[in-house]
């Protein structure tokens, strides 16, 4: 099964792009070839410049005590296991408290630190981080996979606390929502969605069915569209009916 994820608003947009820049690090830095780290080390850059495109912290940090405040609605319901709630309750707890205790903007330690940002201005520019270019870099790139490890990491940490939180809301929201089984009749679904706000959609289908979702919803309305590729891989129209189960998740 293959799962496609649609965001309805640019705050839970922003959250899946880091979720997916931060899926890239986790993979290149436990690398150990210094091509592999420097693409750990360049995501890092594209995080503080999607992060740095709103205020995260401050909005994360609103989400997790409304979900705790919402949670502890459910402690007088005997129907809810209360082993559970409480861990997820601790778990909340855990991760707004070092969200608070991380001090200063998202990633300064990244902006202050002037080597780093001569790397970072560098890579933008393709090619721009040859030996000639920043011999200094290259050098730090010839040293063990341990070394670089603990370097990408310590730069790293101070942003392990917002990821922690991002992870934890996301997961939240995925869990909201209960799937439905649905049809798509040659190629196409439309639902109508009488204005209730939701926060994302969640597509899982068979991926030996060959067919790929094109989503477009907004509050009004959703419309998925599917497709196959053929051998030059553009998208072209599925005529096919195609069993589907749809998530609509809100908090």
């Amino acid at each position: 099964m293959i799962v496609y994820e649609y965001p309805f608003n640019e705050r839970i947009r922003t959250l899946l792009r880091l979720e997916d820049l931060y899926d890239k690090f986790k993979f290149f830095v436990q690398q150990e070839h210094p091509m592999q780290h420097h693409v750990a080390l360049a995501t890092i850059f594209d995080m503080l410049e999607v992060a740095g495109r709103a205020d995260l912290k401050s909005d994360l940090l609103q989400e997790l005590e409304r979900q705790r405040q919402s949670l502890l609605g459910y402690r007088s319901n005997p129907n809810v296991a209360a082993e559970m709630l409480d861990a997820i309750l601790a778990e909340l707890d855990t991760v707004s408290g070092a969200l608070v205790a991380a001090q200063g903007k998202t990633g300064q330690n990244i902006r202050d630190n002037e080597w780093l940002m001569s790397i970072r201005g560098r890579t933008i520019i393709p090619g721009g981080a040859c030996e000639f270019d920043l011999p200094s870099y290259f050098a730090w790139q010839k040293r063990s996979a341990q070394q670089r490890y603990a370097d990408i990491s310590a730069w790293f940490a101070p942003l392990a606390p917002l990821f922690d939180a991002l992870a934890l809301v996301l997961r939240l929201l995925r869990d909201s929502g209960g799937p439905v089984k649905m049809i798509a009749s040659a190629g196409s679904y439309q639902q109508m969605l009488q204005g209730k706000v939701y926060q994302m959609l969640r597509l899982t289908l068979d991926q030996a069915q060959g067919a790929i979702p094109e989503i477009s919803a907004n509050k009004y309305m959703l419309w998925v569209r599917f497709t196959s590729q053929g051998g030059d891989l553009k998208p072209k129209p599925l005529e096919d009916d195609v069993p589907f189960e749809l998530t609509l998740c809100n908090f």
